[in-house]
């Protein structure tokens, strides 16, 4: 069976025809800014004060676009008779975007929540060295960093909030018969001095 002459025109006219009775999606992206995710991958920031130079992150980032040095600092006692310690003081943490896959294996691994995503992806540069954030920068992404999501109201408690939640009961109730045991002890010492 031979094909008609123009039928592949006529399809080809019949796609175009539907196509111009739809409204159009184009996103006018520059001026509109789009509706991200809330859990979007734009660019990572650092809360250093929550940073222990564990070097987890550098350690497993699979493209080593995380730097980081340091140095030790000796902290003198807390108590008398007791032993100085020394601690990891951060003296630089960059991470190269220009290497950077986005994975967030370093977000993950950090057990002390330092890093963080941000939902912001503007921050092209017209020279690639200017795409390495010291952690001055990576300081300034934090700021852009949404609010974790609301807990399920039917979730269960954490296990770090109920645990905090006993010991704080268990003080107050200890408190309180102490209170009591005072209160009771004072009347009847009274009594037993007028007698």
């Amino acid at each position: 069976m031979t094909p008609i002459p123009g039928s592949g025109l006529a399809k080809g006219l019949a796609v175009t025809l539907r196509t111009m009775t739809r409204k159009t999606v184009t996103a006018q992206y520059p001026d509109v800014q789009p509706e991200l995710p809330p859990r979007s991958r734009g660019v990572i920031g650092l809360f250093e004060e929550n940073c222990t130079v564990c070097m987890l992150c550098a350690r497993e980032c699979p493209d080593w676009c995380i730097y980081i040095d340091s140095h030790k600092e000796t902290v003198p006692a807390a108590t008398p008779g007791g032993r100085e310690r020394s601690r990891n003081v951060l003296d630089r943490f960059a991470i190269d975007f220009s290497l950077c896959m986005y994975c967030g294996i370093c977000i993950e691994v950090c057990p002390f929540d330092a890093l963080f995503w941000s939902p912001e992806f503007e921050y092209a540069e017209t020279d690639i060295h200017e795409l390495t954030h010291e952690r001055d920068k990576l300081r300034e992404w934090m700021w852009t960093v949404p609010e974790p999501p609301a807990l399920d109201p039917k979730a269960e408690e954490p296990k770090e909030l109920a645990a905090a939640r006993k010991a704080a009961e268990k003080q107050a109730a200890a408190e309180a018969a102490e209170a009591a045991d005072r209160g009771d002890a004072g009347p009847s010492e009274a009594q037993g001095d007028a007698q």
